[in-house]
């Protein structure tokens, strides 16, 4: 019987992503083998810009959807989304706390070309648990199981939705001055304000 949590690997997960995370100890798998889902966080992340939430996509290799498993998506390099993607960082997260401290390293995942989408979510998530001195065993599912108890199962977006995770309690935010506070952006939004602390947030 299944009884370790399996999760999506995501592009810079929602904040939510990371509490369901230490709410199972850090012991989980990462689905591997499942076909690739259109509109959800696998190739989307969420950041608190000047005006509001901003959705950030990955682009994707025409023909990677549907009938293609996850870990044969290959990102699509025709629009240079790296300089966009980075440059609305520097936009949204210039003015944080902690920009500049992580700064140099995050900035690397937007000058090199990854091929698979799998193994660059990876990356960015595995530099997240770096961050917040966390060293899981990352371990993969072996084929995929359509149907899990659902106390173990996280595949399905929803659960990391905002509107699913009403007890995220505010933090500062660059823009909340304008905004207000924008529950459950990208664990970027909460690291780049509070930096070695987002831990204790989870």
């Amino acid at each position: 019987m299944q009884s370790i949590a399996t999760f999506p690997l995501f592009y810079l997960p929602p904040v939510s992503y990371f509490s369901a995370l230490k709410a199972v100890n850090f012991e989980f798998e990462i689905e591997k083998w499942e076909h690739f889902p259109k509109q959800t966080f696998r190739n989307r992340t969420t950041v608190a810009s000047p005006n509001g939430a901003l959705n950030l996509f990955i682009p994707v290799i025409k023909g990677s959807k549907y009938h293609t498993k996850i870990k044969d998506v290959k990102i699509s390099y025709d629009f240079k989304w790296q300089r966009l993607h980075w440059m609305s960082l520097q936009t949204c997260y210039r003015n944080s706390a902690y920009f500049e401290y992580y700064e140099d390293e995050i900035a690397a995942f937007y000058h090199q070309e990854t091929k698979y989408l799998f193994d660059y979510n990876l990356a960015l998530t595995s530099w997240l648990f770096k961050q917040i001195k966390q060293a899981p065993d990352v371990n993969f599912t072996t084929s995929y199981i359509k149907e899990l108890p659902e106390a173990v199962d996280y595949r399905n977006a929803s659960r990391f939705k905002a509107d699913n995770n009403q007890n995220l309690k505010p933090y500062f935010q660059v823009f909340d001055d304008r905004n207000g506070f924008l529950p459950n952006m990208s664990f970027v939004d909460l690291l780049f304000s509070q930096g070695p602390q987002a831990k204790l947030y989870l």
